[in-house]
């Protein structure tokens, strides 16, 4: 994708601050950087902490590869940072239809371009009490099957322990590291010429959602839960922190099944 000189300048100026940073908190490991298309396409990783997008960012800046987030749309609102998402033409999300789908066109303009657009499919971060991916939203399948536009998933391990899901602090020492692994394209191939239907969008997502767990379990070498979270089945909201105050466990909290 070509970047505006506003964009690459912004880039460069985030990275500067932000690659030293992540280098002194943690040690990096990076696989699989040649699956990458050189093509613009859908990145879709875990998510599992809040410095998340830090960590795959910096994966893939370090590729060459300008990092566009599906961001959510009060983070636009934030005096300093909100500037910084749109000279970097991050995309807002909305929760409204019209919304949502005004952020995908602008998801898909920037894969027309070439560029790399990172969609994490679980929406916020996973309400699984052991950090496995939980059951994923279908606008990552939709873009990709209206747009037959690849998407890469990515599983990453270790940024937790730096900083813990809904966590207050930094926990450096001792140094620990973050792994990440990039597998092959996912195979949507049997939805072609199907109908955009809900349980279409579904299936497809279960795939990238399975892909992105197998990747997951290979970086942890731990079997996944046999049935993913759904937190619509342990009555807990789709979005927002869903913790207790005092950080009491999520298994435990007033979300519990």
């Amino acid at each position: 994708m070509k970047e505006s000189a506003k964009s690459r300048a912004t880039f460069v100026f985030i990275a500067g601050i932000a690659r030293p940073l992540l280098n002194l908190m943690m040690g990096k490991k990076w696989e699989g950087i040649e699956k990458l298309p050189a093509g613009g396409f859908i990145a879709a990783p875990n998510h599992c902490t809040e410095i998340d997008p830090l960590v795959v960012g910096h994966m893939l800046y370090n590729q060459k590869r300008a990092p566009h987030f599906l961001a959510k749309a009060g983070l636009f609102k934030v005096p300093a940072l909100g500037w910084l998402l749109h000279a970097t033409k991050q995309v807002p999300v909305e929760r409204s239809t019209a919304g949502a789908n005004r952020s995908l066109q602008v998801a898909q303009e920037i894969v027309a371009e070439g560029g790399a657009i990172i969609i994490y499919p679980e929406g916020t971060l996973t309400r699984d009490p052991d950090l496995w991916p939980m059951k994923g939203h279908t606008g990552a399948a939709r873009l990709a099957l209206e747009g037959g536009i690849p998407v890469v998933p990515i599983a990453h391990w270790g940024a937790h322990e730096v900083f813990p899901r809904y966590g207050k602090r930094f926990h450096i020492f001792p140094r620990k590291s973050s792994r990440v692994v990039i597998g092959d394209p996912v195979d949507l191939s049997a939805f072609a010429g199907r109908p955009m239907d809900k349980a279409t969008l579904a299936e497809a997502t279960e795939a990238i959602m399975d892909a992105i767990t197998g990747l997951l379990a290979g970086l942890r070498g731990e079997e996944p839960p046999a049935e993913r979270w759904d937190p619509a089945r342990k009555q807990q909201s789709k979005h927002g922190r869903f913790m207790e105050r005092g950080g009491q466990h999520p298994g435990n909290g007033p979300d519990a099944p």
